[in-house]
């Protein structure tokens, strides 16, 4: 019987895992076919207008710069011409003084890796440093000397910037994607701390406080996405009218990370009140719905900032200004009916969260902060 039960389990994996790896490469199929194109068209520009023997890393550092990354790509084409040129001069140098072997290439790569943290914290760049200098040290230069690696690495870099000019994808396209992902989980939250309140189970409160600190990721991905994408809207002729979106984007997402940060204060304060019963009955039927009409409202902040037609957008973010706003106009302890100090502290925590997402739909701080019924 176990041997059955592991047996299907296994099949329920592989067919999950199967499907997933179908829909990944289904999704991936353009970026490879620009990646393969790059990539062999950047070796036989070196091999035969530039006249190079075995150019690899024309081919390398084109697939490194477009790449599924979302690292800009103009950085990352800097890192990769940088690296490549300064480790072989590195290389070269220290191997005038020390000469070729094992244990001088052992100092090579060490001297070159802390050379390169030094200069630059980019990844890319360490990695293509510490190689070209244990390379030159390795290794017989090539026909043309050694910098002619270094001139492969720039024309990779370039063909990929070409192909990002010419073969453009939506730069808005990661963000969205990203602040939906990002607003599910902020109303999943207050969605939890509401049915904590109308449990009485503090460890509920407690698991929405963990959901809320695992959101960090999300944040940190969609700020590198919102880099890559306005340097794509920079470059792109096609998508530089984009960019007052992704502006407005990168602004919305400064206040979602501030109602994230402001959602797990609230939700360990809320773990306390509950455990000290610090709110009537009365009272926590009133946040618990405050917090769940506050959930769909930020569903609908989501549809808006997600949104790709400009009028479908600005109906969606109207409305939810709309509903945060008369969310708000209720935000005061004698309102919700709470009488004890605890439970006033849970409302008043509640009322900064309010004041992010309100302008996270485009509102004013001021006119924000002022929605709010005074204490």
């Amino acid at each position: 019987m176990a041997a059955a039960a592991g047996l299907s389990a296994s099949r329920r994996f592989l067919r999950s895992r199967m499907r997933t790896g179908l829909i990944r490469s289904r999704n991936s199929l353009l970026p490879a076919v620009q990646m393969t194109a790059c990539a062999v068209g950047a070796y036989a520009f070196a091999e035969y207008v530039l006249g190079h023997s075995g150019p690899l890393f024309a081919a390398t550092s084109s697939l490194i710069a477009l790449g599924f990354s979302r690292d800009p790509r103009l950085r990352r084409v800097m890192e990769v011409g940088l690296g490549c040129t300064i480790g072989i001069a590195v290389g070269d140098l220290l191997l005038h003084w020390l000469g070729s072997g094992i244990w001088q290439a052992a100092v090579v790569l060490l001297f070159s890796i802390l050379l390169a943290r030094f200069l630059d914290s980019g990844t890319i760049f360490t990695t293509q440093l510490g190689l070209q200098s244990l390379l030159v040290v390795l290794l017989p230069a090539p026909a043309g000397g050694p910098f002619t690696r270094s001139l492969d690495a720039v024309v990779g870099g370039l063909c990929a910037l070409l192909v990002t000019f010419l073969v453009p994808k939506d730069p808005r396209r990661e963000p969205r994607e990203d602040v939906r992902k990002i607003l599910h989980e902020l109303a999943e939250v207050l969605r939890e701390c509401a049915s904590a309140l109308t449990e009485s189970d503090s460890t509920q409160a407690w698991h929405a406080l963990i959901r809320g600190r695992n959101c960090q990721p999300l944040v940190d991905r969609m700020r590198q996405s919102l880099r890559a994408s306005n340097e794509v809207a920079t470059l792109a002729p096609a998508h530089r009218r984009h960019r007052d979106e992704l502006d407005q984007l990168d602004t919305a997402l400064d206040f979602i990370d501030l109602a994230l940060r402001n959602s797990r204060v609230f939700a360990r304060r809320l773990t306390s009140a509950i455990n000290h019963a610090a709110l009537s009955d009365e009272a926590t039927e009133n946040i618990a719905d405050v917090l769940q009409e506050t959930a769909a409202a930020i569903d609908e902040l989501s549809l808006g900032l997600a949104e790709t037609h400009d009028g479908v957008r600005r109906a969606h973010l109207r409305t939810a200004r709309h509903e945060l706003s008369e969310i708000a106009l209720r935000l005061h302890p004698k309102l919700l009916k709470v009488q004890r100090l605890e439970g006033e502290t849970v409302v008043m925590l509640f009322r900064p969260l309010m004041v992010d997402l309100l302008e996270a739909t485009g509102m004013d701080s001021r006119e924000a902060r002022d929605i709010l019924p005074g204490l």
